[in-house]
């Protein structure tokens, strides 16, 4: 779909699967996305015990799985024997299941955007995902449908290593990301509210400058996936890619077309933007989440810079080839 200008809509790009719809993380969350259009999936990868890729937001099992235990700490196979409490009950699935699915003929043009999480060694979990992404070949090769996501500069140069070929990603936030700008190599996966204000849009300008690949997460709110349409990034990273979907259905419509007729909030004909009060109070939030932010970065930029870097190996190294 295309914007009236001709520009192409963001790719709808779901957040840990369907997340609105489906325990997150899980396959069904995955094919509940790829059933409503989603174009891309977003997910964290963690390693278990035994060294097996998981697809886990969290280091711990305690919000998702009811169990007060470390990923690291247990072995897939019981992790993949737990359930998450979230209706109706799922297994945590590994890497492997959802390239095994993506691979179907059918799923070949859903991409993967994978969250390199900082909780396990780094090389043993870069050389592992490495060794599953070898192990699944696919009629379209994955260099052509995986965005490694790295939160620092560490991460990034270990992609370059294992992942030769692939894209890769910063995944973070304004002002620390602008320091990955002078890489040439690097896309962006931002936090949205602090794409806000001047020095957002500068940030936003200088990317498309350097014709890099921007990805804004997490937008669940109709008025930002809407701000994200109007910003032309390439990606949203939402909860309900069918919502997203519904938005860009209207932006790809005449004015005439669209309920409103001047690109207002609506995602279909009969519903209402938001309310001058409501939109006053989602920049509001926006504002505060931005201080927020920023005072962090000030506080803990050399803690982020450093995430990772010092994780000692707890799993067997893995003797693996880079991915193809």
């Amino acid at each position: 779909m295309f914007q009236k200008d001709g520009t192409p809509l963001p790719s709808a790009i779901a957040h840990r699967g369907y997340k609105a719809a489906y325990p997150e993380n899980t396959m069904a969350a995955f094919a509940g996305a790829v059933q409503v259009g989603a174009h891309a999936i977003e997910t964290d990868l963690h390693l278990s015990k035994d060294g097996v890729v998981m697809l886990s937001h969290d280091a711990t099992l305690k919000r998702c799985f009811g169990v007060d235990e470390k990923v690291s700490e247990c072995d897939s196979s019981y992790l993949g024997s737990l359930r998450t409490i979230r209706q109706p009950p799922q297994p945590m699935p590994q890497l492997s299941e959802l390239l095994h699915y993506l691979g179907k003929p059918e799923n070949e043009k859903v991409w993967l955007l994978l969250d390199i999480k900082t909780d396990d060694d780094p090389e043993e979990l870069l050389s592992r995902t490495a060794e599953t992404i070898n192990s699944l070949p696919t009629s379209r090769p994955w260099n052509e449908r995986i965005v490694l996501g790295g939160w620092n500069i560490y991460y990034i140069e270990l992609c370059r290593k294992y992942f030769p070929g692939f894209v890769i990603a910063n995944i973070g936030f304004l002002p620390y990301a602008f320091k990955y700008l002078k890489e040439p190599d690097v896309d962006f996966n931002i936090l949205q509210p602090t794409l806000l204000g001047p020095a957002g849009k500068h940030f936003v300008k200088k990317v498309k400058k350097l014709q890099r690949k921007l990805y804004v997460w997490t937008v669940n709110e109709e008025h930002w996936m809407e701000w994200s349409i109007r910003k032309k990034v390439d990606g949203v990273i939402t909860d309900d890619p069918k919502l997203f979907l519904e938005v860009c259905e209207r932006f790809s419509l005449p004015p005439s077309k669209r309920g409103d007729g001047n690109g207002g909030s609506l995602a279909v004909a009969h519903r209402r933007g938001p309310s001058t009060l409501k939109r006053a109070k989602l920049y509001i939030t926006a504002f505060m989440f931005q201080v927020f932010v920023f005072s962090f970065t000030l506080v803990f930029w050399r803690r982020v810079a450093k995430m990772g870097m010092a994780k000692p190996k707890v799993q067997t190294q893995a003797k693996v080839p880079t991915a193809a």
